[in-house]
């Protein structure tokens, strides 16, 4: 496996796809939230920033207002009922509706075994994952309604479609956030809103950045792919879903994952 095929460049989302949309994007002060605000910006679309770092989070917004985009921060912390509703009314009240969203921000722990995993951890992992974006969705909902339909991206994790030793909290919750999707693509669906959720393995977000060599090739190396997956893969995925060509998709997981899933590949 070359350097190449391990830190492979992901292709550019596709120009435009949400033109004259607005989104919210969670978590979008770093990591894949950061980049998927980016992407939504350049696919057209004017977007709000939440999260809970401010300074992050305006870094963000400047970089794509320099570019040529539209974007908002809005400092969020997504577990807190009048933070989210505060978010949607934000964009209600500044662009006039709302079209999309990416449901990203999330929270883990250090992997422990479950019985020593202390139960503060575990509900914290609950409350941003499950919670926040129960809560997300509570008013997104209503204010895409109002504008004749939308579509929601919702981020779980391979973690939420298998076990993940020594993650009780994160798995549970992103389990939770798997049901939470597809009861609301069922209630909402006639009514012109899709919602779906993303699955990704392996990302090379700032903590495998942080890794060792050896860590990122063993998890890169196992997958089909041989490769670990990139930030731009997952935003470009997650603007798709919310685009008008994925219009017949809804309560779907997209694993994004390298083939993980699939199972190990030989090394």
């Amino acid at each position: 496996m070359t350097a190449t095929q391990m830190f492979a460049d992901p292709a550019p989302v596709e120009s435009r796809l949400l033109e004259n949309k607005v989104a919210i994007v969670t978590g979008a002060s770093r990591g894949i939230g950061a980049v998927a605000a980016r992407a939504f910006a350049a696919a057209g679309a004017a977007v709000l920033l939440a999260a809970r770092s401010t300074s992050d989070l305006q870094d963000v917004a400047a970089g794509i207002m320099a570019g040529g985009g539209d974007a908002l921060a809005v400092p969020t912390d997504v577990g807190d009922e009048a933070a989210a509703e505060r978010l949607v009314q934000r964009a209600l009240g500044t662009f006039g509706r709302l079209d999309a969203a990416f449901n990203n921000a999330g929270q883990t722990h250090t992997p422990t075994p479950l019985a020593a995993l202390a139960i503060a951890d575990f509900d914290a992992a609950l409350r941003v994952n499950a919670r926040g974006i129960f809560l997300m969705m509570r008013y997104q909902i209503p204010a895409m309604l109002a504008g004749g339909g939308g579509a929601i991206v919702n981020m779980s994790s391979t973690a939420g479609l298998s076990g993940a030793p020594g993650m009780a909290g994160y798995a549970a919750a992103k389990h939770a956030i798997i049901g939470l999707t597809e009861t609301a693509a069922l209630d909402y669906g006639e009514q012109g809103i899709r919602v779906n959720a993303i699955a990704p393995g392996p990302i090379l977000t700032r903590g495998l950045q942080r890794a060792d060599d050896a860590v990122r090739w063993r998890l890169g190396g196992s997958l089909p792919l041989h490769r670990l997956g990139q930030p731009e893969e997952v935003a470009a995925t997650a603007a798709w879903l919310c685009s008008d060509q994925a219009s017949f998709i809804t309560g779907a997981t997209i694993p994004i994952d390298g083939g993980k899933l699939a199972g190990f590949a030989a090394l």
